[in-house]
């Protein structure tokens, strides 16, 4: 593997690494998850299948979608989904255990705390790992499949599915285990804030990072036309 190729993976996994720690916080912060971690977390609540498995079945759950939803049109090697899922679903569990030898907090401020801080991790976490551009989760796979076929833009499918994702884990909790579970304030503020910070974080670094992913591309150009 070409050294500009490493330097895209390293880019890819970081970001995706750092995603899972910070939902890892925002669980422990017990105040509601992310709109997309918040079926593999409801499935860990209501069925008490451990998170990185619920999440690599999520992930596979949505690759089927994609299919059913693209038919021929769905390209095979997004089937590289599935394994990508697996990999998210292992950074997950270790990132839940990482954060276990942590004390539990009970003070509201520190849990709102701790909730802010995995916010502004899982925006570095995304602001590192879409611009290697080489292959979407099935969550990203799934909306941008939809937008597609029903002509949408990706912006309303996302919030149209982010909505979706916590209708359905919140009548899933009220059903099976009488309160909110995996939905709570934290989902609420990730929804809202993750795009602000990632936002603010894009304008202040994204210099560095475009340069870096520069560097990368034109090592690449380099080697191709030796």
């Amino acid at each position: 593997m070409k050294g500009s190729q490493k330097k895209r993976l390293l880019l890819y996994f970081l970001g995706l690494f750092i995603m899972t720690a910070g939902v890892a916080i925002s669980v422990k912060s017990n105040l509601g998850v992310s709109p997309v971690s918040s079926i593999p977390y409801t499935l860990t609540c209501v069925w008490g299948i451990e998170m990185g498995k619920a999440t690599i079945l999520f992930h596979g759950v949505l690759v089927l979608l994609q299919i059913c939803i693209l038919r021929r049109r769905f390209q095979v090697k997004n089937l590289l989904q599935i394994p990508l899922g697996v990999i998210f679903g292992y950074f997950t569990t270790f990132c839940n255990f990482l954060v276990s030898f942590a004390p539990t907090p009970q003070n509201l401020v520190v849990r709102l705390g701790m909730l802010l801080v995995s916010v502004v991790i899982i925006a570095f976490g995304i602001f590192l790992y879409l611009p290697a551009n080489i292959l979407p989760l099935a969550g990203e796979g799934v909306m941008q499949a939809v937008s597609d076929t029903f002509h949408v833009p990706f912006s309303r499918v996302k919030v149209g599915f982010d909505v979706s994702m916590v209708a359905i884990s919140l009548v899933t909790c009220l059903f099976f285990l009488h309160r909110l579970g995996s939905v709570g304030i934290g989902t609420v503020l990730a929804a809202v804030l993750v795009g602000v910070v990632l936002g603010r974080i894009t304008r202040h670094f994204s210099g560095w990072r475009d340069a870096l992913m520069e560097e990368v591309n034109r090592n690449a150009l380099g080697k191709n036309a030796g």
